[in-house]
């Protein structure tokens, strides 16, 4: 999934540029939105839906004819980004929050992270060959990718008429090994040379007889323990074909991609390759 934000002060403009890079977007895939409303309440006191929560549920979600609308406490930007990847969307536009770390296009003089353009005047006057400017920055953007995503767009390949299985790996962080604590990891890598490397792996266990798809994802800067690192997807025609590709994937992820690890313990921090 591309993701993209649109950011800028009140009455900047920002749902009116969102509306024409969903209509670009949605001839090129499925589109989500996400749209910060700080001062809103969706779901206030004394409905049933709330009453339902303060019972204790987990999630409740509200079906109405018009569509359904899903309510939990983990009302973060992460959450709702996982929700949109979880549902096979391959373009998400954000509208507001000017304070996260995603690509942002920027309405007026705003000094923000991860400015990837600045636009002046009203974005109601920009012209069908800015729009597509806009459109190929955000398809420069990398992926962002869920395990559930991944499998989605596995099952959702014509090729699935003749899989019998899929099988996945993740790899998360590590707590605890003896009495060091992990409080987190940091990769780096190389984005081109990783990228173009994962996707070596994935075609050559692709030729193998029965394997039909293998996705790969490795996540890239501070991840904290527990947190998913890796995701591997395979699918193949047969089961027994499926753990022998599964654990290929695995061990050629670990020794032929170029994602530096550094480690930050209780005992210190270390880049793993420099330290036996």
């Amino acid at each position: 999934m591309k993701i993209i934000s649109v950011a800028g002060h009140k009455k900047s403009g920002k749902t009116s540029l969102v509306e024409r890079l969903v209509r670009e977007l949605e001839k090129r895939g499925r589109t989500g939105t996400i749209k910060h409303l700080p001062d809103h309440e969706f779901n206030p006191q004394g409905t049933d839906t709330r009453r339902h929560m303060e019972a204790g549920a987990s999630v409740v979600v509200g079906v109405t004819p018009s569509g359904i609308a899903t309510f939990t406490p983990r009302a973060t930007l992460e959450n709702a980004l996982d929700e949109l990847a979880n549902s096979g969307i391959d373009y998400a536009v954000v509208e507001g929050f000017k304070d996260s770390r995603l690509p942002k296009i920027a309405l007026g003089d705003l000094e923000l992270h991860g400015i990837v353009k600045n636009i002046s005047g009203d974005p109601a006057s920009l012209t069908d060959t800015e729009i597509s400017d806009l459109i190929n920055i955000i398809e420069q953007q990398p992926e962002y990718h869920t395990l559930d995503s991944l499998i989605y767009s596995v099952k959702h390949n014509p090729f699935i008429k003749e899989t019998g299985a899929i099988g996945s790996f993740t790899g998360i962080v590590r707590q605890k090994t003896g009495d060091i604590k992990t409080e987190s990891l940091e990769f780096e890598s190389h984005e081109k040379i990783a990228g173009d490397r994962m996707h070596l792996i994935e075609n050559d266990l692709k030729n193998k007889e029965g394997v039909q798809e293998v996705r790969i994802h490795h996540k890239t800067g501070w991840i904290g323990p527990g947190q998913d690192i890796v995701y591997i997807v395979v699918a193949t025609s047969h089961r027994q074909q499926l753990f022998p590709a599964l654990s290929d994937a695995i061990e050629r992820v670990k020794s032929e991609v170029p994602i530096w690890k550094k480690e930050h313990t209780t005992s210190g921090k270390f880049w793993v390759h420099e330290h036996p």
